[in-house]
């Protein structure tokens, strides 16, 4: 017996397969196929059809082609800015208190339900390829292949239900491969699939690939305009992270500018170690004027940090470069074989990024840059060209999106909503008007970013840095750059109370056991 809430989706989903099947008859017994594209660390500055200072220095055509034909989310945010937490929320459809992975110390219990798992139950093939970073094997899959950990960009190893195997080449190139492989060659044609393909890039250290090592090199990407960014505004834990593009960013391994002295010494004897010799020299050429002109224009203050920023973005937008273009080869194979049709193609990362904003690189914080993740969808005959979804989504909501597409009941306990009815063109009267956010790490940990939740509605933000004791609220229509902390300001007293108690009833909703602070 489904509870009146799983009914309803059940229905929803139902009558998506009465559409679908209306708009293409040769499909009308299928369900649909949905393919997951998930990087890692792809800031939504850095995705042209977001628009944004890079869009015209660094367009990404293959994930526009996906919004363009489908549909764009401009309010997409993540529970937890860090990837394995991420990564375990978009399975489970259960914030990280409830699915157990808080931070990347974690590991994944495999024995919990999954989307995946149910997609199984269900009569679905299920595949998953790239970045799993959740420690236990991957559970719920027909085939799979994960890199162990971060993984590496050049010739990396994968862990597969047969043990471990070494593949010559580069990943993001490597994990399309393999699932472009699995769609040819391997899958079952009378079941309907769900794929996930999860990229390392563009992940710190930022190694381009062979076919964008000069990319970019003439190019010189315009500053965010809070690249000098003195907290003066904030409280403790902004003035107190270590992400800055000034002290954190490492010359050698971050910015690829290393002397004579460093070729035999960690993490270059890492990276090269890993690298063909073809592929060793191709870098030192691509990376020689670098060097010299570093070494030459003995840079300090802001020129240096400037000059760290152009190196950084070069690099990582030089990944997700890569990251573009394997995109395209899989709605390309999709395309030529009439997949396409009848599947639900998705890209997303598993969070945003600092791409200087603030001086800062990486991610955690419930600031904007890091909360808002990409998010873009196309389902032909489903979703209008063009569609742009302004009501606030969550990566909470993808299991059970996946599992509304696939007519799947959906289980009580998950905690995400359906965006269904929203790619459809309807907006429930219940859609959400805030979202909840919980960051565990804290100090001491890698970044030194302080634990802290909060909640963000249409307009404000509220947020408490609870080891700190400290309070920080900020009105995102006038100060879209959270530059000025504005919770003792007497103007804002009524909007600080309200937010608070939405915040209780986010916690009491969600489950948030009182000793999380």
């Amino acid at each position: 017996m489904l509870s009146r809430r799983a009914f309803l989706k059940h229905a929803g989903a139902a009558a998506v397969a009465t559409t679908l099947a209306a708009t293409h008859p040769a499909h009308a017994q299928q369900r649909p196929n949905i393919l997951w594209i998930y990087s890692d660390d792809h800031a939504q500055n850095a995705i042209s059809a977001y628009g944004g200072r890079l869009a015209s220095a660094a367009p990404t055509p293959n994930i526009d082609r996906i919004a363009r034909e489908g549909v764009l989310f401009r309010n997409s945010f993540v529970t937890n800015a860090i990837c394995g937490p991420c990564r375990a929320v978009v399975l489970t459809g259960l914030h990280s208190h409830l699915n157990g992975f808080r931070d990347n110390s974690c590991r994944f219990d495999g024995s919990q339900e999954t989307f995946p798992k149910l997609l199984r139950q269900n009569g679905y093939q299920t595949a998953l390829f790239g970045k799993w970073h959740l420690v236990s094997d991957p559970t719920g899959f027909d085939a799979w292949a994960v890199l162990p950990g971060q993984g590496d960009y050049y010739n990396p190893d994968f862990i597969t239900p047969a043990g471990k195997e070494r593949v010559e080449g580069y990943v993001t190139d490597i994990i399309t491969t393999k699932a472009l492989h699995w769609l040819q060659h391997d899958r079952d044609g009378d079941k309907p699939f769900m794929l996930m393909v999860q990229h390392k890039a563009s992940h710190r250290e930022w190694l381009p690939g062979p076919d964008h090592l000069s990319r970019y090199e003439e190019v010189t990407f315009p500053e965010p305009e809070t690249l000098f960014d003195d907290y003066g505004g904030r409280g403790t834990a902004a003035r107190e992270q270590d992400m800055t593009i000034a002290k954190t960013m490492r010359l050698g391994p971050d910015l690829k500018l290393w002397g004579e002295e460093d070729r035999d010494t960690p993490p270059w004897k890492t990276f090269f170690g890993r690298m063909n010799d073809e592929q060793r020299e191709a870098w030192e050429a691509a990376y020689q004027a670098r060097n010299e002109t570093f070494r030459t224009a003995n840079l300090q203050g802001d020129d240096l940090v400037r000059f760290k920023y152009q190196c950084y973005m070069k690099d990582y937008l030089r990944c997700i470069a890569s990251v573009d273009d394997n995109v395209g080869r899989v709605l390309d194979y999709l395309e030529k074989t009439g997949l396409d049709k009848n599947t639900v193609v998705f890209y997303s990362s598993d969070q945003s990024f600092y791409l200087g904003e603030h001086g800062w690189f990486d991610k955690r914080f419930i600031y904007e840059e890091s909360l808002r993740t990409p998010l873009v969808a196309r389902w032909p005959g489903v979703i209008p060209p063009g569609t742009e979804i302004t009501p606030m989504v969550q990566n909470l909501d993808c299991a059970e999106t996946f599992l509304d597409i696939a007519g799947v009941p959906i289980p009580d306990q998950m905690q995400g909503l359906s965006m269904l009815p929203l790619m459809q063109g309807t907006q429930p009267e219940t859609w959400r008007t805030s979202i909840y956010y919980h960051y565990y790490e804290g100090e001491g940990k890698v970044h030194n970013v302080y634990k802290h939740y909060g909640v963000r509605t249409e307009r404000y933000k509220l947020a408490f840095f609870y080891t700190l004791n400290e309070w920080e609220f900020y009105d995102l229509e006038k100060d879209p750059h959270e530059m000025k902390n504005a919770y003792a300001a007497p103007d804002y007293a009524d909007q600080v109370r309200e937010l608070k108690a939405e915040l209780a009833r986010l916690r009491e909703l969600y489950k948030v056991p009182e000793d999380d602070a």
